[in-house]
């Protein structure tokens, strides 16, 4: 088969398993079509954690098994080798006679991490591997951090005008973007398992940090109060969203522990060092609880802080066509960079509008020097 068909299947279970964003975690997004002479005969995708694999769902959908002997499977992610919430894919596409199997990317998870490819092959069947693999490294980059690093991948998200403020010299930022920004925000919430705030910005903002004006699940809300010091009436404790308020294991002993535990908040305590919570201690007891990504919302206090630790993967910045000047409040506090050498390299990926305002995701290549 020419290599442009792999590609243009491989593309097809990338679409498919965008589907998934935000149902399906701590599993992978994956999806999977199934080719015959040139033509997809059965598709399908992980619809929910603990649901049927993308493989089962495209070979299910099949109305007329015997052409599945000379059929290829394509999948994004290399079908799972063991036993968890389900049986293992590559045992079934091996009983259905598949003769091809199109993988994108090995799965990192220890239980497969390349035994469903060697299972496939010494079944007799024919596997092509690394078909787009970059794309599909991509979309599952959370899962593959999480299994590869030991903790959750971690987005900044900001939002500033055009010479870097995120607030006038009043703290006011209400809106620097427009509302197809703002909607583009909420989709993001609903694909992340936690959004991480800091006590500031709740104060500030007094946000319910909730999917609002899309489809999906709310994330995971997680508070860093070192000092337990936001109210008991702000809004994220009313709302009955899932929520985790991490302080410093200096303030355990408050009665308000035991308050906030009483509306359903979920009380983490962690180190602090310079009056600063210990925020790798946070993501690893976040990823002990299997998040497996988590988007920052905080001022620039706390995303400098992220910074500094060494702790981001990436960054959704989006910028206003809107200037604020030099007494607004800047995207990031200090960073302690004196000299180029220091600053803090990223990789862009291609821009895109939402009406008048531009999302600029950008990787971190590395930390500080």
């Amino acid at each position: 088969m020419p290599e442009s068909d792999d590609f243009q299947f491989m593309r097809r279970c990338l679409e498919l398993a965008l589907k998934g964003g935000g149902y399906v975690s701590p599993n992978p997004m994956v999806g999977s079509v199934i080719v015959y002479k040139g033509e997809i005969i059965g598709e399908g995708y992980h619809e929910r954690f603990a649901g049927p694999h993308a493989e089962v769902q495209a070979l299910a959908s099949v109305s007329d098994e015997s052409l599945l002997r000379h059929a290829t499977l394509y999948v994004n992610l290399e079908p799972c080798s063991h036993f968890g919430k389900t049986p293992p894919c590559s045992d079934l596409i091996i009983d259905k006679g598949i003769s091809r199997v199109v993988i994108g990317c090995r799965d990192p998870y220890p239980a497969v991490a390349g035994q469903g490819t060697a299972r496939l092959l010494a079944a007799g069947i024919d596997v092509t591997e690394g078909v787009l693999e970059a794309e599909c490294m991509k979309l599952n980059e959370a899962f593959i951090k999480y299994h590869t690093a030991g903790l959750p991948l971690v987005a900044l998200k900001l939002a500033q005008t055009l010479d870097g403020k995120i607030a006038t010299s009043l703290n006011a930022s209400r809106w620097i973007t427009g509302e197809e920004a703002r909607a583009e925000v909420h989709r993001l919430r609903s694909v992340y398992d936690a959004i991480i705030i800091g006590e500031a910005t709740v104060r500030l903002d007094d946000a319910l940090l909730t999917v609002r004006n899309c489809a999906g699940r709310n994330p995971l809300r997680v508070v860093l109060d070192r000092q337990l010091r936001l109210p008991l009436d702000t809004k994220i404790f009313c709302s009955g969203a899932s929520t985790i308020v991490f302080a410093s294991s200096s303030w355990s002993g408050l009665p308000k522990v035991a308050l906030l535990r009483e509306r359903g908040v979920q009380v983490l305590f962690v180190n602090e060092n310079a009056e600063e919570l210990d925020l790798r201690q946070v993501l690893l007891e976040l990823y002990n609880i299997r998040i497996l990504s988590v988007m920052v919302e905080g001022g620039s206090r706390l995303s400098a802080s992220f910074i500094r630790e060494k702790l981001v993967d990436k960054i959704y910045m989006f910028i206003a066509p809107k200037l604020f000047g030099g007494d607004g409040l800047s995207a990031f506090a200090p960073l302690g960079v004196s000299i180029p050498d220091q600053s803090v390299n990223l990789r862009f990926e291609q821009p895109r509008f939402f009406g008048q305002d531009v999302l600029l995701e950008a990787y971190v290549d590395d930390g500080l020097s």
